[in-house]
C-alpha cells in the first residue's frame, strides 16, 4: 500500500512538472500596437506603366472584395490556396515577384507551394497582367534589392513604406495597413501592466543594460528597437537587438531561453504565437 502510494505521488509530481514545462514553452502577443505602419508593393523604377498596372488592380480587388476575401482566408478560418511558381524564362512574358516566404500570413511555403496573402494577390496580378508568374524567394533584406538591380519586377513581402524604402522602389498604393507587437513567454509579466504604446516603450527603457531582442533582419522590428533616423525611430540604447533570418526562428530562441522577447509585426506575431503554442 506504501509503495503504491509512493508511486502515485511520484506520478502526480512528475505529471506537474510536464505539465509546467509544457506550459513555460508557451508564448502570448501583447496587444498593444507600437506602430502605425502601411503595407505596400515595391515595383521597378525603370517600370511606370506597371505601376499603374498595379494600382489599378489594388483599386480593383479592394473595391469588388477579392481582397477581403483573401484576407477571410487567413483570418477567419477560410481554406488557403498554394500558388506555384513558374521557372523563370528570359523568353516569356513573365512577372517576377521577389518575397521573402517565411513571413506568415504573407509569405510562407508547404512544400514546392506559395501561401499567403501577398502570394495570392501575386497570382491574380500575374492573371491580371497576362503574365506567367515567378516567385523569387530570398532573404528579406535582399527583396528591394533585388527590384532595384532588375532581378525582379515586384518586391511583395509584407512590406512597410519609409523614405529610405523609396530609394530602391517606387511603392504601390497601400494596401493593408500594419503595425508592430511584442512577443513574450506566456508567463512573462512584463508588460502586464501596460495599456498604451507609451507604456510599453517605458517598459522597454527601464530594462537593464544589455537585454537581448529579437527581430527579423531588415525588417521595423529591428529599426524599431535599434533605431533608425529615416524610420523615426529613437531606439533603445540599453537593449541588444539580436536579428534572425525569420520571426519564427526568434521566437524559438526566446523559448530556449536565449532572449527576453521579439518584436515583429502584428499578424506574423499571431501566427507564429499560434503556431508555436500547437506545438508545445
Amino acid at each position: 500500500m506504501k509503495r503504491f502510494a509512493a508511486l502515485l505521488i511520484a506520478a502526480v509530481v512528475l505529471a506537474a512538472l510536464f505539465a509546467g514545462c509544457s506550459s513555460s514553452k508557451k508564448v502570448k502577443v501583447i496587444d498593444i500596437k507600437l506602430t502605425d505602419e502601411e503595407y505596400a508593393f515595391g515595383v521597378a523604377k525603370n517600370q511606370p506603366d506597371l505601376l499603374a498596372k498595379v494600382n489599378e488592380f489594388i483599386a480593383k480587388i479592394k473595391g469588388d472584395g477579392t481582397f477581403d476575401a483573401i484576407c477571410d482566408k487567413y483570418f477567419e478560418g477560410g481554406t488557403p490556396e498554394g500558388v506555384v511558381s513558374a521557372e523563370l524564362d528570359t523568353s516569356k512574358d513573365q512577372l517576377v515577384v521577389a518575397t521573402n516566404a517565411a513571413f506568415e500570413p504573407f509569405e510562407f511555403m508547404k512544400g514546392d507551394k506559395y501561401y499567403g496573402i501577398d502570394m495570392e494577390v501575386a497570382a491574380l496580378l500575374a492573371e491580371y497582367l497576362g503574365k506567367e508568374l515567378v516567385i523569387s524567394n530570398m532573404n528579406f533584406d535582399a527583396v528591394l534589392l533585388s527590384v532595384e538591380q532588375g532581378k525582379a519586377d515586384i518586391a511583395m513581402a509584407g512590406l512597410t513604406v519609409n523614405e529610405e524604402r523609396k530609394q530602391l522602389v517606387n511603392f504601390s498604393d497601400t494596401y493593408y495597413n500594419a503595425s508592430q507587437k511584442i512577443i513574450v513567454m506566456e508567463n512573462d509579466k512584463t508588460f502586464d501592466d501596460c495599456e498604451t504604446a507609451e507604456d510599453v516603450e517605458k517598459v522597454l527603457s527601464e530594462l537593464k543594460d544589455g537585454t537581448k531582442v529579437g527581430f527579423q533582419n531588415g525588417t521595423t522590428g529591428q529599426f524599431y528597437i535599434e533605431g533608425d533616423e529615416d524610420w523615426g525611430f529613437d531606439g533603445f540604447k540599453n537593449l541588444k537587438g539580436v536579428g534572425y533570418a525569420s520571426g519564427s526562428l526568434a521566437v524559438q530562441d526566446m523559448v530556449n531561453g536565449n532572449i527576453k522577447l521579439v518584436v515583429i509585426d502584428e499578424e506574423p506575431a499571431n501566427s507564429i504565437a499560434k503556431a508555436t503554442n500547437e506545438l508545445n
